[in-house]
């Protein structure tokens, strides 16, 4: 298990696509497996067309990102790297901490990820997480095709406070009646109600880098 979590959403705005991709995939994610403490890279696709397009996340300790070789990376970028940079329309980075991980990978890379995030009014937040790990979770487990629910608080970054990143089989799940009436419930209505912030995105995989 890992305690931390790099995850970067991102629109090549000017960027050509595949100059983009290029860059993500040969260069940009691959420099950054290189320090030690990350311990994978992953690309997501946005579904639904939603915006931002792409989404990377990075499983690592978080010690690694104050590290020389971390910190070498931002300070000595390359000529290309600060080109593509300069011209993205979106780079929204954001970095957790690990708060509990549920269920357990199918493989190294899961075919789906639902991305949700979620801030709750002060004085609320022990029921919002006896919620999540009591009931939302559990109920989450038993919908054939969940596989992993990971949730992380967030330490840096613009975001709402409270990440919860779901690895499921496919889209099939969202189908299925049990996955309804796992959000359908009072208490998750009560404290989705009172949420003061809410993100719910769907990605599915592109690539592992390295691979």
């Amino acid at each position: 298990m890992t305690d931390g979590l790099l995850f970067v959403l991102s629109d090549p705005g000017a960027v050509p696509e595949a100059e983009f991709h290029d860059w993500y995939d040969n260069e940009h994610g691959p420099a950054r497996l290189a320090v030690p403490g990350f311990r994978n890279g992953l690309r997501f696709s946005a579904l639904y067309e939603a915006k931002p397009p792409w989404l990377a996340t990075y499983d690592l300790s978080l010690e690694a990102l104050a590290t020389p070789s971390y910190t070498a990376l931002l300070d000595q970028r390359s000529e290309r790297e600060k080109a593509v940079l300069a011209e993205l329309a979106v780079l929204d980075r954001r970095i957790y901490s690990l708060l509990s991980e549920h269920g357990a990978p199918a493989g190294d890379t899961p075919s789906v990820v639902l991305a949700t995030s979620m801030s709750v009014p002060a004085g609320t937040e022990d029921d919002f997480h006896a919620w999540y790990t009591t009931e939302h979770i559990p109920m989450l487990l038993e919908v054939p095709g969940w596989q992993r629910t990971r949730r992380y608080r967030l330490i840096e970054g613009e975001a709402p406070d409270v990440l919860a990143l779901h690895e499921v089989a496919s889209m099939d799940v969202f189908s299925d009646d049990r996955y309804h009436a796992a959000i359908s419930t009072p208490w998750r209505e009560k404290v989705v109600g009172s949420a003061t912030a809410r993100e719910r995105r769907v990605f599915g995989f592109r690539n592992a880098f390295g691979h």
